[in-house]
């Protein structure tokens, strides 16, 4: 069994030399925190990628909260995806909803199509989706969607829990809509991992868990390799 997949967000290269030190297979890279993560500058992406060797997803996202905005936005969000995409990257994180909490298939569509069968992550969009399965179902289809990050509720973790497991299970049974792999993160504690590896979870997201001074200071290599030491311990043991 290969071992369970740990993504650490990083906003520079220092954050991303600290997490691939301490264990992390996967960095998610952002802007701005204060705006929950924001497309970073390509030449952020570049300074990371000269740093680390491990695989890199780079957050599409211009602005606070879940909607995309208009056209002029989502031009500029696909222009975005190009560059960052001609400087090397070739894994994303994206999410937009509408007004009734539906995926919004135009801008989902439109950067599906900037992205040009690259994979990526659909985010915590999700947990704030009117109808979480309706949701999976209307994009099992898109090329290169191969993950969802959720933390099951939109309150993290604690509460969202019951429904990650129920989502485990049809993601195992490989149901339309859940063949996408389950990301856990949002709220995520050292405490919730028995039962989620139980269910079968494979990958998991920390950003503040791996900043014991805040998401002021930078991330720790120990903090991360409390988690990697933490979750292969508990993968041997399930």
């Amino acid at each position: 069994m290969s071992r369970p997949i740990l993504e650490v967000i990083a906003l520079d290269a220092a954050d991303a030399v600290s997490a691939q030190a301490g264990g992390a297979d996967r960095l998610e890279l952002v802007a701005d925190m204060a705006a929950d993560g924001l497309t970073p500058p390509r030449e952020t992406f570049a300074a990371i990628r000269a740093a680390v060797d491990i695989r890199l997803r780079v957050m599409l996202r211009a602005s606070d909260g879940f909607a995309v905005g208009g056209a002029a936005e989502l031009d500029a969000l696909c222009r975005s995806a190009a560059e960052l995409r001609a400087e090397g990257a070739d894994e994303f994180v994206l999410g937009f909803l509408d007004a009734e909490g539906r995926a919004d298939l135009t801008a989902v569509t439109a950067l599906a199509e900037a992205l040009d069968g690259c994979r990526w992550t659909f985010h915590r969009a999700i947990d704030r989706a009117a109808d979480r399965d309706d949701l999976r179902k209307e994009l099992s289809d898109f090329p290169g969607l191969d993950s969802y990050l959720t933390a099951g509720a939109a309150t993290g973790v604690d509460d969202g829990l019951p429904t990650l497991l129920a989502e485990a299970a049809r993601t195992e049974r490989s149901e339309p809509g859940y063949d996408p792999q389950l990301l856990v993160g949002g709220g995520l504690h050292l405490r919730h991992l028995p039962a989620l590896r139980a269910a079968g979870v494979t990958a998991f997201h920390i950003g503040g868990a791996a900043r014991p001074g805040g998401w002021s200071a930078p991330v720790g290599a120990e903090a991360v390799r409390e988690w990697r030491e933490t979750l292969d311990a508990v993968a041997r043991a399930v």
